[in-house]
């Protein structure tokens, strides 16, 4: 069997996620009939049909689906031997790519970032920062070895270990009447207006937020979209509003007249995750998820779950 070219692999990969020839071509930065016959050449050496197209669109077969999903982790592999090989002649034995969010606890993020590995005396993290959900498709995609995440759906393409697990926070004005709560109830905050996280940032979470709202008939005034905790603070002053965000968040905005307290609703609990691919063959980032779930069961930073490597 003759393996296909890289440059075939990456034309199909790229043409799979825009399913439109001409902007595959600009990002390939090759011309639209080079990457036609790019594709065609494939498909002909392969003896199966990849893609469905006609003069105005393009689909994916179930045969095409299957192997771009392989096809990007053989580029990936292909670009990671050569990382190695770099890294290796400039004295550094191992890199792990490892994903963060923002929006995690930095305390958590250092504990995790101080590992050290006795096996592996010069390993490197390369560090990468995204939103969780999109952290996650980069390891199931084997883009990146693991990423720190919240609040994520589960997925059989990942194996997920829980660090930690926090109520949602509500930040407030310090002069509401909700103040002397210790905690809050989703009824209670009815009838104001809600600030969230836009779906971009964590589509689980405001989901979550929307689904459980509807189930006990709680309805805000009007709802105000925000990309971080620092956007919800003007929002809160001027609209008397509430801010449902992650623990973490909510500190970072917690002064000034505003305070915070803890969400009493067990679905809108915010769990943080050290995620890796189910498949993983890795040794490395194995020894490297074990090393993690030994430091945080001797630290009483997190909850400890399981992550099976």
């Amino acid at each position: 069997m003759v393996l296909p070219e890289i440059r075939f692999l990456r034309a199909a990969v790229v043409l799979a996620e825009e399913l439109n020839f001409s902007r595959a071509a600009e990002l390939l930065r090759i011309d639209q009939s080079t990457l036609s016959k790019q594709i065609h050449d494939l498909e002909d050496q392969i003896k199966l049909r990849l893609f469905v197209r006609n003069h105005h669109d393009v689909q994916l077969t179930e045969a095409g689906r299957h192997f771009v999903e392989e096809a990007r982790t053989a580029i990936l592999h292909a670009e990671r031997a050569l990382t190695s090989a770099a890294a290796a002649e400039r004295g550094t034995d191992e890199i792990l790519n490892v994903g963060r969010s923002a929006y995690i606890d930095r305390h958590l993020i250092a504990t995790v970032l101080s590992i050290q590995l006795p096996l592996y005396p010069r390993l490197k993290l390369k560090l990468w920062s995204n939103y969780s959900h999109e952290l996650a498709r980069q390891v199931a995609v084997g883009k990146l070895d693991m990423a720190l995440v919240s609040a994520i759906a589960e997925t059989p393409r990942l194996s997920m270990m829980h660090l930690a697990e926090s109520p949602m926070h509500v930040a407030l004005q310090q002069e509401s009447r909700l103040a002397k709560q210790e905690m809050l109830h989703l009824e209670e905050v009815s009838d104001r207006a809600w600030i969230v996280l836009a779906p971009h940032v964590n589509p689980l979470l405001f989901g979550a937020i929307q689904t459980v709202a509807a189930e006990k008939g709680v309805h805000a005034t009007d709802v105000h979209q925000v990309m971080t905790a620092e956007e919800a603070t003007e929002l809160i002053v001027a609209y008397e509003g509430v801010a449902f965000l992650t623990r973490h968040d909510a500190a970072r905005i917690a002064q000034d007249g505003i305070i915070m307290r803890p969400l009493a609703e067990d679905r809108l609990k915010i769990v943080t995750s050290l995620v890796a691919r189910s498949d993983n063959k890795s040794r490395l980032v194995s020894e490297f998820v074990r090393a993690v779930g030994r430091k945080l069961n001797s630290s009483p930073v997190a909850e400890q779950g399981r992550l099976p490597l």
